[in-house]
């Protein structure tokens, strides 16, 4: 199984590697209530990366867009149109906010995702777009938008 305890270093130096897709596979943006799980790699090939997409049933403007590495941990993630996040000292923090891994706690804090990297927050495809800039996904996997609201 692998290490979910990164170190705060270790888990920036994941987010920071720049990331490219696995293979050109083309993937269709899901459709409300489903989800995506797109393989990602090092540009260097030295570690692999899952992008995570997925969108609400019945609000169809509700997205998660999440970067794992190690497979399973969770070293970003922006959400949108959804509920408020509860951080771990009680502070609540809107939609959209964004979590970045932090040692001892995981995903488990959020904070109001920053306009500087999120300026569409109402557009899930430009969201999307600066979410894999954000995670340093160099060489972008092919996602056709279907029909994207």
């Amino acid at each position: 199984m692998p290490d979910v305890n990164l170190t705060q270093f270790e888990a920036d130096a994941l987010l920071a590697m720049p990331k490219v897709r696995e293979n050109d596979t083309i993937h269709l943006f899901p459709v409300g209530g489903s989800g995506l799980i797109v393989p990602l790699m090092a540009e260097d090939r030295t570690e692999n990366f899952l992008l995570d997409i997925s969108r609400g049933r019945i609000d169809l403007q509700k997205a998660k867009y999440q970067n794992r590495g190690r497979q399973i941990v969770v070293l970003a993630r922006l959400d949108l149109h959804g509920a408020p996040h509860r951080n771990p000292d009680d502070v609540e923090v809107p939609c959209p906010h964004l979590h970045v891994y932090r040692e001892g706690y995981g995903d488990k804090w959020a904070v109001p995702a920053p306009i500087s990297s999120f300026p569409a927050p109402h557009d899930l495809w430009q969201s999307l777009q600066d979410f894999m800039a954000f995670c340093h996904i160099v060489e972008q996997p092919h996602i056709d938008r279907g029909l994207l609201v």
